[in-house]
């Protein structure tokens, strides 16, 4: 298990690594986060929700995407309110429930869910939230010590010293913890380190000789185009001299990985926006390419909140003014005339849209959650019409239903459902994961003017993620941790086809 002394510290991408390192070596693995707190979702082939860290991960173990290896998912509604997602569907009944009600009614879904997992693995990498050692969360916690006492895992720490107090972070974990949690913890990971690692020289040894728990290993800052569990919210790609791309921080934004194949493309500059003056900062020049409004998990407050900053105005006026404007699910709502909750999805209520394409959404009690295969039809926007008829892969997360005004045809459907239009140079569309299609992205930024890198999206994530796991691979004994793991594990099982360490081990 993959422990952390806080959020942001790197678990999620260590575990990606740990799962591909496994993967090379042969072992059936998959990853497991007991409960996850993300805006950011992906989709699995069953139509499930899972974080989408742990679709990241179950990529780099070379495994399918299952509901099993992130149970429990919280989508942030507001400050003090989330959507328990519970085995990939919402589940309303503990979204009501207060916080710390909800244990007996989840700590089950999450130890069948990993009984599931182990059942038919040889390995699972589980992954923690947050640090372990906030005492006023331990009787509620279904996602750390918690499942690291019932599967008797072994504990990896995680510290980020880029951060600055990595030792004390470390030591004070430890030392919040009861004897019992502490003596599964096997190693401290330092992550995110800048420099030479023989400058640490003595606190290491300090370390393990305070809390008899030694450091495995020291893993250096990675600048790398994998995504971020919680978004890029300080995104700044590509060079200065380009126009830029502006994509909107709402409050809410969700599903950030849609922007991730933009992030990476060298001669596109991405740049967050949050109030008006942002995006007049754009325009001078190099100037202002095109506007991206992301997904929301709070359409209709996010939709107000760009009206209180400004962004709602200034937006419209850009459009006018013939900037491109791209919107993905819920930015396609907002892109419309009005958005209306009459089930009270979202808190009810209704509200106008910024008016660039003529439709109108309602939200819906059914979410629609599933992996698409939609097709660009007749009347695509200009810059897309060498690609009419061709098939976008993506996914679909949404309340919403458009409507859009007669005249206004779509430019993307699957079958009968419209599942985009456009008017002009702006468009939208509910297919999350649209720019990763190489051909519709592509053919987007030349149309804007910018010249798009002709590498292909998905061969670049699993590039990168073996980078990740050559990168690791070199800071840790990585032989040693499977090793050891695998030793101690008891009638472990592998899927059919693959090789299985854990057989070779018995047999030593």
């Amino acid at each position: 298990m993959v422990q952390g002394t806080g959020s942001g510290v790197g678990k999620s991408l260590l575990t990606a690594a740990f799962c591909r390192l496994a993967r090379r070596r042969g072992i059936a693995v998959a990853p497991f986060k007991g409960q996850n707190m993300s805006n950011n979702a992906a989709v699995t082939a069953d139509g499930g929700e899972i974080g989408r860290a742990q679709a990241l991960q179950a990529r780099a173990a070379g495994v399918e995407a299952h509901v099993d290896m992130n149970p429990i998912l919280l989508k942030p509604l507001a400050d003090t309110r989330s959507e328990v997602v519970r085995l990939g569907r919402t589940d309303r009944s503990a979204t009501d429930l207060p916080w710390r009600e909800r244990k007996p009614r989840l700590w089950p879904v999450v130890t069948g869910a990993l009984a599931r997992l182990r059942d038919r693995l040889e390995l699972v990498i589980a992954e923690g939230a947050g640090s372990p050692a906030e005492t006023n969360l331990r009787d509620s916690d279904i996602v750390n010590m918690a499942v690291a006492r019932h599967a008797r895992a072994r504990v990896l720490l995680v510290a980020d010293i880029d951060r600055g107090g990595a030792f004390a972070s470390l030591y004070g974990t430890w030392a919040l913890l009861s004897a019992a949690d502490r003596a599964l913890f096997s190693g401290f990971i330092l992550n995110r380190f800048r420099g030479d690692p023989a400058l640490l020289a003595p606190a290491p040894e300090t370390l393990r000789q305070r809390t008899g728990v030694p450091v495995l290993g020291v893993v250096p800052w990675i600048d790398h185009h994998l995504p971020e569990e919680d978004g890029g919210p300080a995104l700044a790609t590509g060079p200065a001299d380009a126009p830029a791309i502006a994509a909107v921080a709402y409050p809410r934004a969700s599903n950030l990985d849609d922007l991730d194949p933009l992030r990476r493309e060298p001669g596109v500059r991405l740049r967050w926006v949050r109030r008006a003056r942002d995006l007049a900062a754009l325009v001078s020049p190099p100037g202002l390419a095109a506007i991206i409004l992301p997904g929301s998990r709070n359409t209709l407050d996010d939709l107000r909140w760009m009206k209180r900053t400004g962004l709602a105005d200034a937006i419209r006026a850009l459009a006018t003014d013939g900037i491109p404007v791209a919107g993905l699910c819920a930015g396609y709502q907002i892109m419309g005339c009005r958005i209306a909750d009459p089930a009270g999805i979202e808190g009810g209520g209704e509200e106008p849209g910024l008016g660039i394409l003529d439709v109108r959404t309602e939200l819906a009690p059914t979410k629609e959650t599933r992996r698409t295969q939609a097709r660009v039809t007749a009347g695509p926007p200009r810059w897309l019409e060498a690609a009419e008829g061709e098939s976008i892969a993506g996914y679909e997360i949404h309340h919403g239903r458009t409507q859009a005004a007669p005249g206004l045809r779509p430019w993307l459907a699957d079958g009968p459902r419209d599942l985009g239009h456009a008017d002009g140079a702006h468009w939208g569309c509910y297919l999350h994961g649209a720019f990763g299609n190489d051909r519709l992205r592509t053919a987007w930024l030349r149309s804007l003017g910018l010249r798009p890198d002709a590498a292909g999206w998905g061969g670049a994530r699993d590039r990168e993620l073996d980078r990740l796991a050559d990168i690791v691979e070199r800071c840790l004994d990585v032989d040693a941790v499977f090793d050891d793991v695998l030793r101690r594990s008891p009638a472990v099982q592998s899927l059919p086809g693959t090789a299985t360490t854990a057989g070779r081990i018995a047999s030593r």
